[in-house]
């Protein structure tokens, strides 16, 4: 008898269809194998597919990318606790606990947003600006700081970040998970823009990344003097983020629509 499983595909940080980032969301009645999963995050071809299964306090919480397994993924998360809370999984007023390789994370609804609280992952600062400008279309680099999975790269203004066309081989040779690139805004409506490359995980441009935000927050943090942020993803299809920096750890918030249910038959 074949079984089948429900796959959510989830539009995140945005409020409209075919915006924002698509995720999927498989929750698991059992343990599955990671092959499995890799394969049916192969098969959706977005750029992450989360797993979520029920636990005692709370949902164990997996992202794959069509190409590998990852330790943090934002929007990935963000649709998660969006179903959990649009399937009545969970009650309007509870916060939804996932257990990660990035350890805990949780999310709350707050005025129509979905508020994670995620670790912050601040950025040292890194040599070799030289490869990065060549490989950005030798453009000049204000600065360039590396944490434990980004390198980050500051360049002069937001037109400028909207007119990269990177040459995603040499980023691909020079990064390790992805390259965040940033600049201050250009509208008084938000405080600085950004945008994402992921080549080496099969993810040319990243349309809206969370977790970039880990080290976006405390960056500019210490440029702009202060801790509360409005942030843009400039991508094709673009995202809206609210960032809180709040010491070891990171507020992100956003929202999220869902436009398709899948029905996985194997």
């Amino acid at each position: 008898m074949k079984m089948t499983t429900t796959i959510f595909q989830v539009d995140a940080f945005t409020t409209e269809p075919f915006r924002g980032n698509p995720a999927g969301v498989c929750i698991l009645d059992n343990e599955a194998d990671e092959r499995w999963m890799q394969d049916v995050a192969t098969e959706m071809a977005l750029s992450e597919t989360a797993f979520l299964q029920k636990k005692d306090d709370g949902y164990s919480l997996r992202w794959f990318t069509p190409a590998a397994e990852v330790d943090l993924c934002g929007h990935g998360t963000l649709a998660s606790a969006h179903i959990l809370f649009e399937q009545n999984q969970l009650a309007p007023d509870a916060v939804a606990r996932f257990h990660t390789r990035s350890g805990l994370l949780t999310v709350v609804k707050k005025a129509g947003w979905l508020e994670m609280d995620f670790p912050a992952e601040p950025d040292q600062p890194a040599p070799g600006a030289a490869k990065f400008s060549e490989a950005l279309g030798n453009i000049t680099i204000k600065y360039l700081g590396r944490n434990r999975m980004d390198f980050i790269v500051e360049i002069e203004s937001e037109k400028l970040l909207r007119e990269l066309s990177p040459d995603m081989a040499k980023v691909k040779e020079i990064t390790t998970r992805g390259l965040i690139v940033t600049s201050v805004a250009e509208s008084d409506e938000f405080d600085f823009a950004s945008r994402f490359f992921a080549p080496i995980l099969d993810i040319p441009e990243d349309p809206v990344t969370g977790s970039a935000h880990c080290c976006l927050a405390p960056y500019w943090e210490k440029r702009l003097g202060k801790s509360s942020f409005n942030a843009r993803q400039v991508s094709k299809r673009g995202g809206v983020l609210k960032v809180r920096s709040a010491g070891d750890r990171v507020i992100i918030a956003g929202q999220a629509i869902t436009i398709m249910r899948n029905e996985l038959l194997v």
